[in-house]
């Protein structure tokens, strides 16, 4: 069985393939927005998202040693700022919530913020496309974003989109889990908008 990360990713590559589009919502420490990078290819553009200048910063490093920073656009406002997201069609969006590793444990994503950059994400995410969500409950306000984002991905039609939720139910110290979104293939919901 695999780590909720290493699954996410797994789902990612399976959706994302070169020139395409893809948002990390939480560029965090920069792996996310480097593997996106990476699967877009010479032609794709990451948007990549987060608050903090550390992390904004930490990010541009790992492309620049990878040579892909020309893949990305880098983003430092919240993931919630809809003017900041790439046009329709988007393959693939990525949020790993919580705080910084390594940063300041009370700057963590919000319920609110991360609900108002789902809402977007779903509706610029193509046919086949898929939104994953790596979430911690462990740390404060970590249960809340958690029940947040599960109540609004399970009122999501079913008919448009399918949702997973992965988790490991007999571990200790509130592992990590997974919630993914797949817009289904023959959603015309896109195409309508």
């Amino acid at each position: 069985m695999k780590k909720p990360l290493l699954f996410a990713k797994e789902l990612v590559k399976e959706v994302l393939s070169p020139g395409g589009i893809a948002v990390d919502a939480t560029c965090g420490n920069g792996y996310d927005t480097l593997f996106l990078a990476e699967l877009v290819g010479a032609q794709g553009t990451v948007f990549a998202f987060d608050i903090q200048p550390e992390a904004i910063s930490a990010t541009q490093k790992k492309l620049e040693a990878a040579h892909l920073s020309e893949r990305v656009k880098l983003l430092q406002t919240s993931h919630a700022h809809e003017s900041f997201w790439p046009p329709a069609p988007v393959q693939a969006v990525m949020f790993n919530l919580g705080y910084l590793p390594g940063g300041n444990h009370e700057v963590i994503t919000k319920p609110e913020s991360t609900v108002a950059a789902l809402q977007i994400a779903t509706t610029r995410l193509q046919p086949g496309g898929i939104i994953t969500l790596v979430v911690y409950t462990g740390h404060a306000g970590g249960q809340e974003e958690y029940e947040a984002v599960r109540n609004f991905c399970s009122k999501l039609p079913q008919k448009e989109y399918a949702v997973l939720e992965y988790k490991f139910i007999n571990q200790i110290n509130h592992p990590p889990l997974l919630i993914a979104v797949k817009r289904l293939k023959n959603s015309l919901a896109l195409q309508e908008s």
